[in-house]
């Protein structure tokens, strides 16, 4: 920490509708990954906390599930969680993705922002996949909805303006207290991070097949074989038999591959060698009762 000048802390919400890339952003930031990323709308689910420090300041990001129209107990949950964030916040980040352009879920998360009296920065992410002349009418365009404090084009996958965007919320940021100690990038603890990746490889490689309805519980975590490794055992959870049987994949193939890759991602946030065991269960219609949303981490108390 600097003593010469007074240290700066506080905490920015990441806002926008599904897939503009809040968990690519978060990961670039923090520099490991700590936020599953899938290019399926509705990937976050939790608030996903990410903690970027330096020696003036340190930035707590939330990332919220993408606002949506809910379509179940957890799409309720899910935009609970995302409105409740923004009244608890120093920053919002509102994200748009420059390909798409304006939306009409961009609308309703305009409607959200007018309720609140927190400053608000428009981040236009993935600069990088459209030309230059197309970013001035964008920016002018949502000029006109609302008045943000900043308006900042990035793009998060490489890293164009994150140094800009960095030092913008630094400025904005109140004078505060270190929450977390410099090394710590996360509040969640490792469990729920792992069965995050283990979730994020069941949705890269199943593709349309199964779509959000898959959970993953951890059942083992522990430190075998002389401290020398450590055992991870989680269930996957989905709604079907069928889904259940695409999970697995032919003679146990696709529940292989999601091991292998599951297992690099593990190994390298645990710093150790890793032995992962899965296992697929069903659950019919977890997404809609009360009772399996708790167990599976989804809890209406914690917000």
């Amino acid at each position: 920490m600097n003593n010469n000048q007074s240290y700066k802390s506080g905490f920015v919400s990441i806002i926008g509708r599904p897939n503009v890339g809040k968990s690519t952003f978060i990961n670039r930031v923090i520099g490991q990954k700590i936020a599953i990323m899938s290019d399926k709308p509705q990937t976050t689910r939790n608030k996903i906390q990410g903690v970027y420090t330096t020696n003036n300041s340190q930035t707590i990001f939330i990332d919220t599930p993408g606002i949506h129209k809910p379509k179940h107990k957890l799409g309720d949950f899910m935009m609970k969680v995302a409105q409740n964030t923004l009244k608890e916040v120093d920053l919002i980040l509102f994200m748009i993705n420059a390909e798409e352009g304006y939306g009409r879920g961009d609308e309703f998360i305009i409607e959200r922002l007018n309720e609140t009296k927190t400053p608000v920065f428009l981040i236009i992410n993935k600069i990088d996949q459209i030309h230059p002349d197309q970013l001035l009418p964008l920016i002018e365009q949502y000029k006109e909805l609302y008045p943000f404090k900043e308006i900042i084009p990035i793009s998060a996958l490489q890293g164009n303006n994150i140094d800009t965007l960095l030092q913008q919320i630094e400025m904005l940021l109140p004078e505060g207290p270190q929450y977390y100690p410099e090394d710590q990038v996360t509040d969640h603890p490792e469990r729920f991070i792992i069965t995050e990746l283990i979730r994020e490889k069941v949705l890269h490689l199943t593709r349309e097949e199964i779509p959000h309805s898959v959970a993953v519980v951890m059942d083992t975590l522990e430190r075998r074989e002389n401290n020398q490794a450590i055992f991870v055992g989680a269930t996957i959870i989905v709604e079907r038999d069928s889904q259940k049987g695409i999970v697995i994949g032919k003679q146990g193939s696709m529940l292989k591959e999601v091991g292998k890759r599951a297992r690099v991602d593990i190994e390298a946030l645990l710093g150790s060698k890793v032995f992962l065991e899965l296992w697929v269960k069903v659950q019919k219609d977890w997404r809609n009762k009360a009772s399996q949303l708790r167990d599976y981490g989804f809890r209406d108390d914690e917000y």
